[in-house]
C-alpha cells in the first residue's frame, strides 16, 4: 500500500510538474524509479511458487528491496547515463546493478505474466546475443553480454522504452480513475442501471450480463477481473431464469471480453496503441467505438433471439429498479464520466484528465453519505492500485526486453519486408497470416504483450500493403483477444465456467459461437476503415447500417430465430448466412445484392409459413 502510495504522489507530482520539495526527475530518471515502486509491489505482492501464497518469504522482501535500490541508483544517474551513452560503456557498478535490474525484470514477468511471457521475453532479450549465427533475414551483428544488458536496461527502446512510458505517463491516471469509480460504488451503480435498462425484457438476466459487463469491462481492462465480480452476480441470474450453465458462464465470458476495449476507459493497450502510432488517446477510443459496440449489438440480439426461442422471459418486477431512481443515485458517476470523456476529446488533456475526473468524485463521495469512503476502503484502494500497476509494470518491463532486443538487431523491419515479399499482393493471404499468428501468441500472453509484440513484426507489414494503419493495429488486437473465448485456452470461459460449475469445454463452445461476429468485425474494419469512423459522415452511416443487419443476420443464423418469423430450420438458417457474407463485403454492389437476397429469404420464410398454416409440425 505504501509503495502505491509513494508511486502515486511521484506520478501526480510528474504530470501536472507540482515540484513538489523541489523534486521533478527527468524523464528516465522518473520511469526508474516508478519501476522500482512498482516492481517491489509486485514482487510482495505476487509469489514466487504456490507454496507462498498465504506468507511473505524473506527472499521476497530481498528481491523487492534490491529492485527499489536498483531502481534509485539508476535513476539518481539518469542524467549522467544520457550524456555520458552509458548504453555503450558504462562504469562497472552500474553494470552490476543493470545485470540485476535485468534478472528482477524476468523474475517479475515470471511472476505477473507466468512462463510463457517470461519465455518470450527470455528468448527475444537475449536475441542479440546469437543474432549472428541466424540465417537469412533474421540475421544481425551481434553484441556481447555485457552489451546486451546495458542496452536493455540503459537504453531508450527496452525496459524504459515506449511501453513503460506508456503507463508512467497515461496508464497510472486510468487505473487510478477505474479504481475509485469502483470503491465509491461504481460498480453497485453499473449493474442497477444495466438490470433497469433491461431486466423487464424476454431473457432479461443475459441482457443485463452483457450491458453491465461492458460497463465494467471498460473499466477494469480485464476480461478475467470483470467476470470475477459481475459474473458472480449475473451468471447466478441468467441460471434462475432458465439459461443452461454452460450458455450462462458464455455469455459472461463474452461480454466481459469485449469490454477490454469497450470506451472510454480502455485497457491499457489502448493507450500503447496510441503510443505506437503517435495519435492521441482519443482517436483510438473513437476508432473503437463502433466496432465495440457492434460486438455488444450482437451479443444482445444472440441471448434475445435465444430467449425468444427457448420462451424465456425476464426477470421479476421485483428485482427490477426504476430508471429514474438508479440515475438520481448514481449521477455522479456519470458525471465523473463525461468530464473524463469532454477532456479527453475536446480538451485533449490525456494525462490530465482521468485525475481531474478521480478528484470530482472523491469530491462528490466526501459530501454525499451513502459515498463516503471509509479508511479500509482508502487502505483498499491504495493496495488494488500497487497491485494492477505492479503487475503492469512487471509484465510491460519484461515485454520491453522483446521490443528492445528486436530494435536493436532490426530483425523487425526485415521480417515486416520479408512477409510483404512472400504475401506479394494478396492482402486476404496476409491478412489471414496475422490473424492466425495473433490467435496463436494470444494464448500464451496477454493482450497488451501479444499487441506489442505483433505491432513491431507485423503491423508495419500491414501498412506497407496500403491497410489504414490504425485499422491494422486493431486488427491485430482483437485478434489476440480471441484466445480469451477459444479452445484450448479461453481463458475467460474457463474462469466463468468455474463461476457457474460449468464444463469448460462446453462453455468454450458456447462461447465461440455467441462471441462467432468477434470473428469477422476485424476484417470488416481493416477493409472499411469507415466502420473506425474514419471518412465520409455519409459513407460512416452507410457502413454502420450494413454492418448492423449484417450482424443481425449472423444472430439469426446462429440462433435459428428470425424476428416476425420466428424460429426456423438449418436450411434457413445456412440462407441467412449469404445476404450477411455479401454485405460483409465492403462494395455497395454486394450490399444491394445482399439485402435482396435478405428479401428473397423473408419471402419464402413468409409463404411456407404461409403455407404451414394449421399444419401441426414443419420445419423451414
Amino acid at each position: 500500500m505504501g509503495l502505491g502510495a509513494v508511486g502515486l504522489l511521484m506520478t501526480i507530482n510528474q504530470t501536472f510538474a507540482l515540484k513538489l520539495l523541489g523534486f521533478y526527475p527527468i524523464g528516465n530518471a522518473f520511469i526508474y524509479y516508478l519501476i522500482g515502486l512498482f516492481l517491489s509491489a509486485a514482487l510482495l505482492i505476487f509469489p514466487a511458487r504456490k507454496a507462498d501464497t498465504e506468507r511473505l518469504p524473506w527472499y521476497d522482501w530481498v528481491l523487492a528491496g534490491a529492485a527499489l535500490g536498483g531502481a534509485i541508483y539508476l535513476g539518481l544517474n539518469g542524467l549522467r547515463m544520457t550524456q555520458q551513452g552509458w548504453e555503450y560503456f558504462a562504469p562497472l557498478e552500474a553494470t552490476l546493478v543493470a545485470t540485476m535490474m535485468l534478472l528482477l525484470v524476468l523474475e517479475g514477468v515470471r511472476r505477473c505474466g507466468g512462463w510463457a511471457i517470461f519465455a518470450v521475453a527470455l528468448l527475444f532479450g537475449l536475441y542479440p546475443l546469437y543474432a549472428g549465427h541466424m540465417p537469412g533475414f533474421l540475421w544481425s551483428n551481434g553484441f556481447g553480454l555485457g552489451e546486451t544488458i546495458r542496452a536493455h536496461v540503459m537504453g531508450a527502446e527496452s525496459i524504459v522504452g515506449v511501453p513503460m512510458q506508456v503507463v508512467a505517463n497515461l496508464i497510472i491516471g486510468f487505473v487510478v480513475f477505474g479504481i475509485a469509480l469502483t470503491i465509491t460504488g461504481g460498480g453497485e451503480f453499473f449493474m442497477n442501471f444495466a438490470t433497469a435498462l433491461m431486466g423487464r425484457s424476454r431473457g432479461g438476466p443475459a441482457k443485463v450480463a452483457v450491458v453491465s459487463s461492458a460497463f465494467m469491462g471498460s473499466l477494469s481492462g480485464s476480461a478475467v477481473s470483470n467476470i470475477l465480480t459481475t459474473g458472480t452476480i449475473t451468471i447466478p441470474a441468467m441460471k434462475r431464469s432458465g439459461y443452461s450453465r454452460e450458455y450462462a458462464a458464455a455469455v459472461e465470458a463474452c461480454a466481459s471480453t469485449g469490454g477490454t476495449l469497450m470506451p472510454p476507459v480502455m485497457g491499457a493497450v489502448a493507450f500503447i496503441m496510441a503510443s505506437f502510432l503517435g495519435v492521441s488517446y482519443g482517436e483510438v477510443m473513437m476508432a473503437a467505438l463502433l466496432p465495440a459496440l457492434l460486438f455488444y449489438l450482437a451479443l444482445l440480439l444472440q441471448v434475445d433471439n435465444y430467449a425468444a426461442r427457448k420462451g424465456l422471459t425476464g426477470m421479476p418486477a421485483k428485482d427490477i429498479p426504476r430508471v429514474r431512481e438508479t440515475l438520481l443515485s448514481g449521477w455522479p458517476y456519470l458525471l465523473s464520466l463525461s468530464v473524463l470523456i469532454y477532456m479527453l476529446l475536446v480538451m485533449r488533456l490525456e494525462s490530465q484528465a482521468p485525475y481531474y475526473a478521480t478528484l470530482m468524485l472523491l469530491v462528490i463521495s466526501l459530501v454525499r453519505r451513502q459515498q463516503r469512503l471509509r479508511i479500509s476502503q482508502v487502505l483498499d484502494f491504495f493496495y488494488q492500485l500497487a497491485h494492477g500497476v505492479g503487475s503492469l509494470v512487471a509484465v510491460l518491463a519484461g515485454i520491453g526486453l522483446v521490443v528492445g532486443g528486436l530494435s536493436y538487431t532490426g530483425v523487425a523491419g526485415a521480417f515486416s519486408r520479408e512477409l510483404l515479399l512472400y504475401a506479394g499482393d494478396s492482402i486476404p493471404l496476409m491478412l489471414a497470416a496475422g490473424a492466425i499468428t495473433s490467435f496463436i501468441l494470444g494464448m500464451g500472453m496477454t493482450v497488451s504483450a501479444c499487441y506489442i509484440f505483433l505491432s513491431i513484426l507485423l503491423a508495419p507489414a500491414l501498412v506497407g500493403a496500403g491497410l489504414n494503419p490504425l485499422a491494422s493495429h486493431l486488427f491485430i488486437l482483437y485478434w489476440g483477444m480471441l484466445s480469451y473465448i477459444t479452445p484450448p485456452v479461453a481463458l475467460a470461459a474457463i474462469t466463468a465456467a468455474g463461476v457457474a460449475g460449468a464444463n469448460s469445454t462446453l462453455t468454450s463452445l458456447h462461447a465461440v459461437r455467441l462471441g462467432a461476429v468477434l470473428f469477422v468485425l476485424p476484417f470488416l474494419f481493416v477493409l472499411n476503415p469507415s466502420l473506425i469512423l474514419q471518412g465520409p459522415l455519409l459513407s460512416v452511416i452507410a457502413s454502420a447500417f450494413t454492418a448492423m443487419t449484417a450482424i443481425w443476420l449472423v444472430a439469426a443464423a446462429m440462433e435459428g430465430y428470425l424476428y416476425r418469423i420466428g424460429s426456423v430450420g438449418v436450411r434457413m438458417r445456412c440462407a441467412l448466412l449469404i445476404p450477411a457474407a455479401l454485405m460483409i463485403y465492403p462494395e455497395w454492389i454486394s450490399d444491394l445484392l445482399g439485402f435482396l437476397a435478405l428479401a428473397l429469404c423473408y419471402l419464402i420464410a413468409v409463404m411456407r409459413t404461409t403455407k404451414c398454416a394449421g399444419i401441426t409440425k414443419c420445419s423451414t
